[in-house]
């Protein structure tokens, strides 16, 4: 008979001089992301400094515990009688049977932390078919974490580089300037930026703008200058001709085309 399937989740909210009076372990497959505040995590004979963008994934029946070092907020996911494939993703994301500390952006945080309230608003909601909704939300969950975490504190810069690209989308990008951003050299920063990302800054920075022109063009009415202005781009034609050479339809075909699909 298949085990039946069993979550809890939670904010927990605790002071500097807080921590697990003792090592505990537990069946349940664990996600413990850290919304605010510093800490440790330990387990056998290692402590692990953790902070706000850090999630920790704890297999089942291993001995941990956490210690507050400031105040301290975790988003927790406890889970039982996932399905295999299910548990497939989270074994991706450890190490062996040990537990695993990844890292987020900045961004990738905010995001992860959108999710994770939206999913405690469900978990409470009366649903028709709770278990599916749950295991679903679950399975988004741990696929945002595998898109989006870094494992060494290199890639980290890295990426706190790439939350920089997004949010300046309307400038010129300077690798000098990221490069000394991210500690390194400016052939050290493109090297390790491609190795993170698989593409050049520059590649990064048009694949970010397509994407928020995509964006704004099929879900707000903002007309064509004030999309390509956000974008970077001061002369409509200039974004036209872009759009057009990476999408096949100039911006507004795109919208009306986008439109008509829905309807």
């Amino acid at each position: 008979m298949a085990e039946q399937l069993h979550i809890r989740s939670f904010i927990g909210t605790h002071g500097k001089e807080w921590g697990d009076p003792d090592f505990f372990r537990h069946a349940s497959l664990e996600i413990t992301n850290i919304l605010d505040g510093d800490g440790t995590f330990q387990y056998g004979n290692e402590t692990i400094p953790v902070s706000a963008g850090q999630t920790v994934l704890i297999p089942s029946n291993v001995s941990h515990s956490f210690q507050a070092v400031t105040p301290i907020r975790f988003g927790v996911i406890l889970a039982d009688g996932l399905p295999e494939e299910t548990r497939q993703l989270f074994r991706q994301l450890i190490r062996g049977e040990a537990p695993s500390v990844i890292t987020f952006s900045q961004f990738n945080q905010e995001q992860y932390e959108i999710l994770f309230r939206q999913w405690l608003r469900v978990m409470a909601s009366p649903l028709k078919e709770p278990e599916r909704n749950r295991l679903a939300w679950l399975t988004v969950l741990l696929l945002f974490i595998t898109e989006h975490s870094q494992a060494d504190r290199q890639a980290v810069s890295i990426a706190h580089i790439a939350d920089h690209i997004r949010e300046h989308l309307h400038s010129g990008l300077s690798i000098a300037d990221m490069a000394g951003m991210a500690g390194l050299s400016e052939e050290g920063f493109r090297k390790r930026f491609y190795k993170v990302y698989g593409m050049s800054p520059k590649q990064f920075q048009q694949q970010c703008r397509l994407t928020e022109a995509k964006w704004q063009l099929s879900s707000t009415e903002k007309d064509m200058q004030a999309i390509a202005e956000s974008i970077g781009f001061t002369q409509l034609h200039s974004f036209s001709a872009w759009f057009k050479k990476l999408e096949g339809h100039s911006p507004s075909d795109w919208r009306r085309n986008q439109r008509l699909f829905h309807q």
